[in-house]
């Protein structure tokens, strides 16, 4: 089954902290929803940060009806 990443993107000075922040909730509603996954932060230039779930594609309407991430694409 393919594995679907998706992200949520944060920007400006707090940027890394909400981005940091926004994956421990994440990894909290993986855990309460049984879902398997991966999850975390990473930055993506200079004032942008994104948090991400990586789940399988079964899951996905789960945490984007729940979370509404603003994009998705396939996991590598």
């Amino acid at each position: 089954m393919r594995k679907l990443k998706l992200i949520w993107e944060f920007k400006g000075s707090d940027a890394e902290g909400t981005a940091k922040h926004h994956a421990i909730h994440l990894n909290e509603f993986a855990k309460r929803e049984n879902i398997e996954n991966s999850n975390g932060y990473e930055q993506l230039d200079e004032t942008t940060w994104v948090a991400y779930i990586t789940v399988v594609e079964d899951k996905m309407p789960i945490v984007r009806d729940a979370l509404r991430p603003h994009r998705g694409e396939l996991a590598d």
